[in-house]
């Protein structure tokens, strides 16, 4: 693994001039390792000085099933990375950031149920307050995905 990490633009611009892929794979593939996502929370939680079982609570996700996604026994949907960072009292460009970690994709403004979460990130909603505006809206709620085929 390289000393210093290679930013992100860098890699792009790299692809962007690169006659041979897999050449540009091997000579850079120590800068395309993304994070585990359990790592990221965990380091997150130390840097905000809080614990897992506060960031759960305030996420709204069952405290069992939190914990396992901190320890890494559960991937998590892409709903709970947004409780996560609801939990997190994260902005859209952290979440989204979080996302990315996950696997997930991304908020999409285009999409109702994605603005109203957006729109609660922004605004530091609590967890309580964004599920009752997807409920005024009569969209799904958070952590309901498994139930809406998402």
């Amino acid at each position: 693994m390289p000393d210093e990490p290679m930013s992100t633009s860098k890699l792009l611009e790299g692809i962007f001039k690169t006659e041979s892929i897999q050449k540009f794979i091997r000579r850079n593939s120590g800068h395309m390792v993304l994070e585990p996502f359990k790592m990221r929370i965990n380091r997150m939680c130390a840097s905000k000085g809080m614990v897992p079982e506060r960031i759960i609570a305030k996420a709204g996700i069952e405290r069992t099933y939190g914990h396992q996604i901190f320890n890494g026994l559960r991937n998590p949907s892409r709903d709970k990375v947004l409780q996560l960072a609801v939990g997190f009292g994260l902005g859209y460009d952290e979440a989204q950031a979080l996302l990315k970690i996950a696997g997930k994709s991304s908020l999409y403004p285009k999409v109702d149920r994605d603005a109203v979460v957006i729109f609660s990130l922004e605004r530091k909603l609590a967890i309580t307050d964004v599920q009752a505006i997807l409920e005024e809206l009569s969209l799904p709620l958070l952590g309901t995905e498994d139930r809406y085929g998402r």
